[in-house]
């Protein structure tokens, strides 16, 4: 399963540390592309082969102040349409998380991300917070979005939500 849509998201972990500034994850020389470009260059910055290997509904986990640095919206946009199931980090930039909501990507803050090594598989569930490792056979708790956040990302992001809210009134 891949996507919010569906409830859980399950993927292989790609594995990063603290502090991963939007500039590793979408280098500013790339930040005009389409947006369907911007999936081949996404973690460019940090890892140069990430966007050839990730596969669709793949995790990536950061450690403390995932997103950091500029608040260039590229950076969630170029995991979203490289086709990253969700985001787990032990804590996010607050203005990467808000970006990567307002655009239906799934991110979950979990303060024992840390134990999840890279190529585990991963089972997510943002609505029960939840993260299983089926590699390593345990289960971590994240903080659970918010009824209306996860609205907004099984939308497909703040615009999906507003447009579906206003054809219902």
């Amino acid at each position: 399963m891949s996507g919010a849509a569906a409830g859980a998201i399950e993927g292989n972990a790609w594995v990063f540390g603290d502090n991963i500034d939007t500039g590793f994850i979408m280098p500013g020389a790339f930040g005009s592309l389409p947006d369907e470009e911007l999936a081949h260059h996404v973690m460019s910055g940090i890892d140069p082969e990430f966007a050839g290997k990730v596969q669709p509904g793949d995790i990536v986990v950061g450690g403390k102040m995932f997103g950091c640095g500029s608040s260039r919206e590229t950076a969630p946009r170029g995991l979203k349409f490289a086709r990253v199931g969700a985001i787990v980090a032990q804590s996010f930039a607050r203005t990467f998380f808000r970006n990567a909501i307002s655009i239906g990507l799934p991110v979950l803050i979990c303060p024992e991300a840390g134990v999840i090594e890279p190529g585990d598989r991963l089972r997510a569930d943002p609505i029960a917070g939840e993260i299983e490792n089926l590699t390593q056979g345990n289960l971590l708790r994240s903080e659970s979005l918010p009824d209306h956040l996860m609205e907004m990302v099984r939308a497909g992001g703040l615009v999906p939500y507003l447009r579906e809210r206003h054809q219902k009134q």
